[in-house]
């Protein structure tokens, strides 16, 4: 089993960036994919940004392509979701996920491990 802690959330003028970090901990990193998720109040959970367990692939969702990048550092053992241009719908309670399948995921049911969440909120 992993445990997954994430941090970085906060307030942010729209414009404004912030650097979401999870920390791994529990088994060898390596052995995971990674994911990032969010979820604004009454919406449903939605797919952010992956990558794959060499750091090698990565993926993000459309709405986040050219200002959100993630990346992976195995001797820290955590994932980074870097989000810059942030805009007001990107407020949301962000997750991090562990899955111990191969690849680039953007299914939530194909994540095996989820940290907490933290919370940003971009203003206008």
């Amino acid at each position: 089993q992993v445990q997954l802690v994430e941090s970085g959330g906060g307030l942010v003028q729209a414009g404004g960036s912030l650097r979401l970090s999870c920390a791994a901990s529990g088994r060898t990193f390596s052995n995971y994919a990674m994911g990032w998720f969010r979820q604004a109040p009454g919406k449903e959970r939605e797919f952010v940004a992956a990558i794959s367990r060499s750091g090698g692939r990565t993926y993000a969702t459309d709405s986040v392509k050219g200002r959100f990048s993630i990346s992976r550092d195995g001797a820290k053992n955590t994932v980074v979701l870097q989000m810059n241009s942030l805009k007001p719908e990107d407020t949301a309670v962000y997750y991090c996920a562990a899955s111990l399948r191969f690849g680039v995921l953007r299914a939530q049911g194909e994540y095996d491990y989820w940290g907490q969440g933290t919370q940003v909120t971009v203003s206008s």
